[in-house]
This record gives C-alpha cells, structure tokens and sequence, in this order.
C-alpha cells in the first residue's frame, strides 16, 4: 500500500502545484479512475517504463581520464580498479561520455544545471554561481528526497558554505587538501585528520547508515578531490607504481612529424605550465612538485586507487543493506586529462583526451549486467537523468541543454544526438590555451579557436583517433570543412553561444590583479 501511495502521489504532487489548488481533487479523480479502469498500477517513473529506482547515488571524480580502469583495453596493464570494474561488468559502461567545457568550475555547474556554460554562467574557475541558478537537487528535495552533497563543490573558489538543495552538507573551499583537510559541515568548519577520499568516503557511509531517515527515498552526491593535481596518492598506495613501464602515448616526442600542420598555440602550450617540456631530465621548473614525467604518470595512477576503493565501499553498503536493487549508482569523471598526449597534461581543450570522461552505470534489476552504451552521453544529460529515475518531470524553469540518458541504459532505442558543442573559454591565469569552439561528431571534429591568429582544426577521428593529423589545408576537405564551420555556428546561434562572457578582473587590496595560481587551496 506505501508502494501504491508513494507512485501514485509522487507525480501528482508535482502536478498539482502547475495546476492551482482548485484543479487538485480533479486531478487526483480522474487519475485513480484510470488506473482503476485499467486494472493496473502507473509506473513510478513514468518517463521511462517501469523501474524500482528509489534512491540516487551520484559519486564524481576530479580530472580522471576515461581509459584510467582496468578493464578498458587502453588501460596500464599495472593499474587495477576493481570497483570500477565491477561497474562495467555488472552494470553499464557508457563508452562514449564527455563534457561540454573541460575544466573543474564549468562542468559542475553544467552537472547541476543541466546547461552549457555559457548559458549558466560559470565559465572558469573564479566566476561564481549567478544569483537565482537552480541545481536539480532542489527539485528532488521539494519532492520529499532527503539530499547530502559531500565532497568538493569548487563554485566560488573560497566559499565552502551550504548550498540551497541540500539537507546535509560536507564540503571546503576550492581544492581543498589531500591530507588533514578543512571541512565546512554544515555550516561549521573544523579541520579533520587523515586522507581526503577516505575521509569523505567515511561522511557518505555515515550519513547513510546514521543519519537519513531510513524510510524516505535519498540523493546522495559524494564528489572527491582525486585525481587533481598535485597527485598524492594514500600514505597505502605510495609508490605502489613507482618504476612500472609506461606505455607513452603517440605525440608525446617533440618532433617534426608531431607538430606538423597543427595550430601555433598547441607548440606554445608544450613549453607552458601545463606541458611537459618541462619535465624532461635538467628541464625541472624550480620547486616542480612532480620532478619528471614518469614521476607525474605512476603517481595519477597511485592517486586513483583510493578513489576506486571509495565506489568499492559505496557499493558494499548497498549490498548489505539490501539497498542495490532499489538504487541508482552513476560514476562520472569531472573532465578529462592529458597524460603526454600533444605534449600536455592538464584538460581545457577539445581533444579527446580532454573531453573524453568515465561514466558508469550500476542499477541491478534495471540495468542489464555487461549494459555499453555507444551513444554520445555528455555532462548535460546528468540532471535530467537523475530527475528521470526520481521519477519527475525536467522543471521548465531549468531550460535543460541535454536529455536524460536512462532509456539508454535500459536498452531502449530513442532518438539521440550525432554531434555536440564544445566550448572553453581563455583565462587569464592559464592564458596557453585559447578561447575555442568545437563541433565533435561521431566520425569527424571541427574546432574554431577565438581571439588569436591561428589555424581552426579538422580531425578524421576514424583514421586518427589520436588527432595528430589536422586536414584544415588539404585541398580535398574544403567543402566538407566549410560545411562543418556552417553547422558549428549554427549550433553556437541556436544554444545563444556566439555572446562571449566576460567579467571584470578581480584585484588584490593594492589594486594588482589576482592570480589565483598564488591562492592558498
């Protein structure tokens, strides 16, 4: 019978509330004789078919690339991510996921709005929340779901207090600390001993176990710091990798055949501080935390396996609970990295490497084990997904840019993008990689860079998936080239992307302006 309640009022109480108080009972009669004509119960997520979806877990990952688990065929041979694994096997594996503005601030904001960054705002990592932005989880607490955001929010780079949505908050202000962070738990900062994954980790477990209302439905958004830079594996993991024989990926070399046709930035950004050149024995910048390449690669690879063991724990308490039948779990990466590809690490562009992210699915009686999804999944579709499987309706107010993905994991055939839009836009502090548009489809990518003079970027991503072979001057490609240009402005006017956002520089007490790489985190 609360089963009964709880599918057929659920979808009415978000009704009613467009509908006025004087349509309510009207509303509730004519829909219980429905169901009583048709001998059946409505399905409690409506949008997508029958589900025993209840609660919602949404774990995100910082800058961890989407061939970083063991079980993809491009993993290193070394790296053993069994959670994740799991995920795969047992659940869906979406092999084609991205984000639409590859850096931490942005894709968040595109996460809990279900928008592009230039439609919410957030377009780097100092630009705040614009007042009067309305997160997903808002909409599933009004429903009755009890909500906890734990981990690192990094939307405001100081500011670590409670956001509206959330029923219980554990979060610190930008990147926070690997090791003995300050927390901000709900409203009170105090700081605590140990390392950052296990410590949020041991947030989620208790709020679970504890502190919830073990009767309601629940979202649980547990977002980690790792794998962000400064990697800094466990004090357990610690040279775990250390000396393993890496396979270096193709471009990495500075040589002729690398660099050639490619855009003048991409040289430039390979002597800057988010390429490698540096990195190379005797080219050490002073007080470089990570000494050489090798160093960088083993120790992202040792910084990933807490972040594992934290999905690994989040799954064991469902299964001893009893709670993984009636659960959503979604694993997704923040954004992409670079590990040597182009001469690079950090993310920003719109290479693969960069927009590419994990993204994992486990649901066990409504997602198939062994489930992979092909399709185009991006960082936009996250929200409506999430209010699919709560069972609501998208909120008009919250004009979504994407779609939810459930169907897909249900094995369902629906209509679903071919291409998408790719935006990133130059900050001031990192000034190597341009403003940039890009229009990414299922064989070929068109990229239009911004502000500088310099050569666009068309890439056959059938022939060179790794985009080393830019076909912007090959005679031949001009009329498909001036036809993707056509299609990606098209694509910027309808999504209102042709506005650069700008903002007034932030100053220091003397009137310099701030560099955010010198802030403490």
């Amino acid at each position: 019978m609360e089963k009964l309640f709880i599918m057929l009022f659920r979808p009415l109480k978000y009704l009613c509330k467009s509908a006025g108080a004087l349509n309510v009972w009207t509303i509730v009669a004519t829909v219980i004789l429905v169901i009583l004509q048709m001998g059946t119960v409505m399905p409690l997520h409506g949008q997508s078919g029958e589900s025993d979806i209840e609660n919602v877990i949404f774990i995100l990952s910082d800058d961890h690339r989407y061939d970083f688990m063991s079980f993809m065929e491009k993993s290193p041979d070394f790296l053993d991510t069994p959670a994740m694994d799991r995920m795969a096997r047992e659940g869906a594996h979406i092999k084609n996921a991205f984000v639409t503005t590859s850096i931490c601030s942005p894709s968040r904001a595109s996460i809990l709005t279900g928008q592009y960054a230039h439609r919410h705002g957030v377009v780097d990592n100092q630009r705040l929340v614009p007042e009067g932005t309305r997160f997903f989880p808002e909409f599933l607490q009004n429903e009755g779901m009890q909500t906890a955001f734990i981990g690192k929010w990094h939307m405001g780079h100081e500011r670590d207090d409670p956001r509206p949505g959330f029923d219980h908050w554990v979060s610190f202000r930008g990147q926070g600390a690997y090791f003995d962070p300050v927390l901000n738990i709900n409203g009170e900062r105090s700081q605590h001993d140990g390392y950052i994954a296990d410590i949020l980790t041991d947030h989620a477990i208790d709020w679970l176990e504890t502190e919830r209302d073990k009767e309601q439905p629940f979202f649980l958004y547990l977002s980690h710091k790792n794998v962000h830079y400064e990697f800094k594996p466990a004090p357990r993991h610690e040279e775990k990798y250390a000396g393993e024989p890496i396979d270096y990926p193709e471009g990495m070399a500075r040589t002729e055949g690398n660099l050639e046709g490619q855009s003048q930035w991409m040289y430039d950004r390979r002597y800057s501080i988010h390429g490698i050149e540096h990195m190379w024995p005797g080219n050490n910048f002073d007080n470089d935390p990570v000494p050489d390449f090798d160093s960088l690669y083993h120790r992202y690879a040792e910084t990933t396996l807490s972040l594992d063991e934290s999905i690994g724990e989040v799954l064991s308490y469902l299964d001893e609970n009893d709670l993984a039948e009636e659960t959503l779990v979604i694993y997704m990466g923040d954004n992409g990295f670079y590990l040597g590809e182009h001469g690079f690490y950090d993310k920003r562009d719109a290479f693969e490497p960069s927009i590419r992210v994990p993204l994992l699915a486990y649901a066990p009686g409504t997602i198939e084990e062994g489930t992979v999804v092909d399709e185009m999944v991006l960082n936009l579709d996250v929200a409506p997904t999430i209010l699919d499987a709560a069972g609501m309706p998208v909120p008009e107010e919250m004009e979504v840019d994407g779609s939810s993905f459930l169907p897909l994991l249900q094995g369902k055939n629906i209509p679903w993008r071919e291409e998408f839009l790719y935006e990133y836009f130059w900050e001031w502090n990192f000034p190597a990689t341009p403003t940039m548009f890009a229009l990414r489809g299922n064989r070929y990518k068109y990229i239009f860079y911004y502000g500088r003079w310099d050569k666009d970027g068309f890439y056959d991503l059938k022939t060179d998936p790794h985009e080393q072979h830019n076909l912007i001057d090959v005679p031949s490609y001009q009329d498909q080239i001036a036809r993707w240009r056509e299609r990606l402005f098209d694509k910027m006017e309808e999504s209102g992307a042709m506005n650069i956002p700008l903002r007034r520089p932030q100053v220091d007490e003397s009137g310099k302006r701030l560099d955010m790489r010198l802030l403490d985190n």
